[in-house]
């Protein structure tokens, strides 16, 4: 007896069930990012702490404007994040900014080998290009969803619009400073 001969209350039993389905895969969905989210949001503190050990190990060459300034408000911005919006429009630039860090990370990690591995490093400079890159598609996306009327929260949008900016150019200005001088 397929579907089609199926009596009428069964075909509705049918449709209920694949709507109960679907919103708990929803749930679910939802749930996994916002975990991911989270867990994304500890890593920015623990990120946060690398400002401090390089202020307590008197490593002042390190710590920069952009340095604090990078650390310091995305601890706080994704707290706000994951408390009051944890989800879709920001799990987007969660990912492409842990892929980002990733990378950042595999390289200093490589330079910790020494002058041996270090005379293999030689793309820095494309890794902060690939930060700019982030930039201006964190502010293509948010733009994307101003004009498809995203319901995320629209000051969010333009607050991380500017914010990217920002970062546009303080980064600018350590490229230009590190590689053209």
């Amino acid at each position: 007896m397929g579907l089609l001969d199926a009596e009428p209350g069964s075909v509705l039993n049918v449709m209920s069930t694949a709507l109960n389905d679907t919103v708990e895969f929803y749930r679910w969905t939802w749930s996994i990012a916002a975990a991911a989210l989270w867990w994304y949001f500890v890593s920015k503190g623990v990120e946060y702490l690398d400002t401090v050990f390089f202020i307590l190990r008197k490593k002042n060459n390190q710590v920069s404007f952009l340095h604090v300034y990078h650390h310091c408000t995305m601890f706080t911005l994704w707290w706000i994040g994951i408390k009051w919006v944890a989800g879709g429009q920001a799990f987007f630039g969660a990912q492409m900014n842990s892929l980002i860090h990733v990378i950042m990370y595999s390289y200093y990690g490589l330079t910790a080998f020494g002058p041996w591995v270090q005379k293999y490093l030689w793309w820095k400079r494309y890794l902060t290009m690939l930060q700019l890159v982030q930039f201006h598609v964190t502010i293509g996306h948010t733009a994307l969803s101003l004009y498809t009327d995203c319901p995320f929260p629209k000051w969010m949008h333009w607050a991380l619009i500017a914010y990217a900016i920002s970062f546009i150019f303080l980064f600018l200005n350590f490229y230009v400073r590190t590689y053209n001088e």
